[in-house]
């Protein structure tokens, strides 16, 4: 089992490279496409947030039913759904711009129910009230002995000194920490880090994990990128996707050697290069990932 805590939203997304194009809903916020993703390779995932129940929020909570997300610990709410209105740059990059102010998912109220993986992270950390009751919430499940995956996902309106002191201040109590070398270096630096785990994404370098056994880089997978959404995303459910399945413990999960952490790696880089093959947040099933592993040149 694998819960994720954190925000659902609806993403605005540009129809073409023209300034002014169109914008086409689609469902997203990072949590949101972690537990989706996570799903779509056979976890069996509950969704903890505060949702709306306007159109958006509706359509957010009947796809998680479609995916097989358990959402009986979503809340509702009459407040509105948070908006991410996303730019696509040359390189197909996503950019975005979120309205945030009275939404339903900062009103959460997250609880610890039992659980072996789970994962925070992005605006959920970032928005009070919810954000401290998230931050509790990870505290006491790491006490229970949960893996606890944490993906800040820094954006611009949250890149402050005020959240850099909380995100360091939930480290003592993740055991796997997933993060953009820009990332990394919001935090301090990779040699001011210290976690069981640090995976960081290279964009079209590839992957990289740092553990006290190991350190593993892995290529990216060529594919025709058509945008970059929701593949950060699709990583990090793969990796809690794979430790899942191997019924990892955290203390399995730092103890793993450079070979088991290189087939991890390419796990996660060959599912992110999927998703990013198609427009938007849609990631591949595990059926998916092993039909692109076997093709021939690739690793199994």
């Amino acid at each position: 089992m694998i819960t994720v805590y954190g925000e659902g939203l609806i993403d605005l997304v540009p129809t073409t490279p023209a300034p002014l194009a169109p914008l086409q809903p689609a469902l997203g916020g990072g949590p949101y496409n972690v537990a989706v993703a996570a799903a779509r390779q056979g976890a069996e995932v509950s969704f903890q947030s505060r949702l709306s129940t306007d159109t958006f929020g509706q359509a957010l909570v009947n796809n998680l039913h479609r995916e097989g997300v358990r959402t009986d610990l979503v809340q509702r709410g009459e407040e509105p759904s948070t908006l991410a209105v996303t730019s696509i740059d040359e390189s197909r990059s996503a950019h975005y711009t979120f309205y945030v102010e009275g939404t339903a998912d900062r009103l959460a109220r997250p609880s610890a129910d039992p659980t072996p993986i789970a994962c925070f992270g992005t605006c959920s950390l970032a928005l009070e009230p919810a954000a401290s009751r998230y931050a509790e919430v990870l505290r006491g499940l790491a006490a229970q002995g949960t893996l606890i995956a944490l993906d800040p996902n820094i954006r611009d309106f949250y890149a402050t000194e005020q959240h850099r002191r909380f995100l360091r201040g939930l480290l003592p109590d993740v055991t796997l920490l997933k993060l953009s070398e820009e990332e990394v270096e919001f935090l301090g630096g990779a040699e001011n880090i210290d976690v069981p785990v640090m995976v960081t994404t290279r964009g079209g370098a590839g992957l990289s994990v740092r553990t006290a056994r190991a350190r593993v880089d892995v290529p990216a997978v060529p594919v025709t990128v058509v945008d970059t959404i929701g593949a950060g995303d699709t990583i990090l459910a793969s990796l809690v996707g794979y430790a899942d399945r191997q019924g990892w413990s955290p203390r399995d999960l730092a103890e793993l050697g450079e070979e088991e952490w290189r087939a991890v790696l390419r796990f996660a880089a060959t599912a992110a290069a999927i998703t990013c093959s198609r427009v938007g947040a849609q990631p591949p099933t595990h059926d998916e990932v092993l039909a692109a592993l076997s093709k021939p040149g690739e690793e199994d």
